[in-house]
């Protein structure tokens, strides 16, 4: 799309601000949207009355302290193999890091998917390979995979520890803090696994627009006049910006896979304390 195009974007964004007088506030929860705006200068682009707010974040970035600890100190751990995504390398702890342990003799590995974990256990049976599975429900799907195929093969080798996160519990945790906003940009991916219609009922109950928004600095500018125009016609609940890639009920087999795998707990957020029936 042109920069013309995302121009007259801006400006339609600008009129609809001009219509309303006062201050729009909106959270955009998922970290890819927040480096896209910082990346883009949107925020620099649209009216000062308009608020963008940073949600909870990345995967990574929510993760606690404690569990980043753990993770080191599994990796610190005699004969134990630790499997990771390769954003998770240098993420520091209190006084190290995996990219520390590893070059102080610690066997950690980077995979690109957690079933590149489960074949490692298989072929190297004497190993301990643990995967720290980090990521809300766009990447639990393809760790439930990995779990039940270790389980198929009857590994005895293999351990998954689960920090997933929940994305709709936090949603209501913010809301239920003493926060002010006029609407969510929900994450594009994680309502291509779970659907957009996830979101409805909290939307609902308080009375806010949520628009499931794709990545792009196109989608998030028609995430936002999407939002503003369904705030000035008051209306609530939950509608699709990226309408190229969700699909209503979203992705049946991936929640089916979550729902055998996993079980809902409580789970500590970073900055965010420990939030009820957020963690898988």
């Amino acid at each position: 799309m042109s920069t013309a195009d995302n121009a007259a974007r801006v400006q339609a964004i600008r009129e609809s601000m001009n219509r309303f007088g006062g201050t729009v506030r909106i959270m955009e929860v998922c970290g890819t949207h927040t480096h896209v705006i910082g990346r883009a200068g949107l925020r620099t682009l649209l009216p000062e009355n308009l608020e963008l707010i940073s949600g909870p974040g990345c995967p990574v970035c929510v993760t606690a302290q404690r569990d980043i600890e753990m993770i080191l100190a599994l990796a610190a751990l005699p004969g134990v193999t630790l499997c990771t995504f390769g954003d998770m390398i240098r993420v520091p702890g209190y006084r190290s890091s995996l990219e520390r342990e590893r070059a102080q003799g610690a066997d950690v590995r980077v995979v690109y998917s957690p079933l590149d974990a489960v074949e490692m256990a298989r072929a190297n049976p004497t190993l301990k390979i643990v995967f720290p599975g980090i990521g809300f429900e766009t990447t639990a799907p393809a760790v439930g995979v990995a779990v039940e195929r270790a389980r198929d093969w009857g590994l005895k080798n293999f351990w998954c520890l689960s920090l997933h996160k929940r994305v709709v519990p936090v949603m209501r945790a913010v809301l239920d803090a003493p926060v002010s906003l006029d609407g969510f940009l929900t994450p594009g991916h994680v309502s291509l696994i779970l659907g957009a219609e996830v979101f409805a009922p909290l939307a609902e109950q308080h009375a806010l627009p949520c628009v499931a928004t794709g990545f792009t600095p196109r989608d998030v500018l028609e995430g936002i006049a999407m939002l503003l125009n369904m705030h000035e016609s008051g209306e609530s609940g939950s509608r699709v910006q990226y309408v190229r890639a969700i699909r209503p009920g979203g992705n049946i087999r991936a929640q089916e896979i979550m729902d055998a795998v996993f079980e809902h707990g409580p789970a500590e957020w970073r900055g965010l304390g420990v939030i009820p029936d957020s963690g898988l």
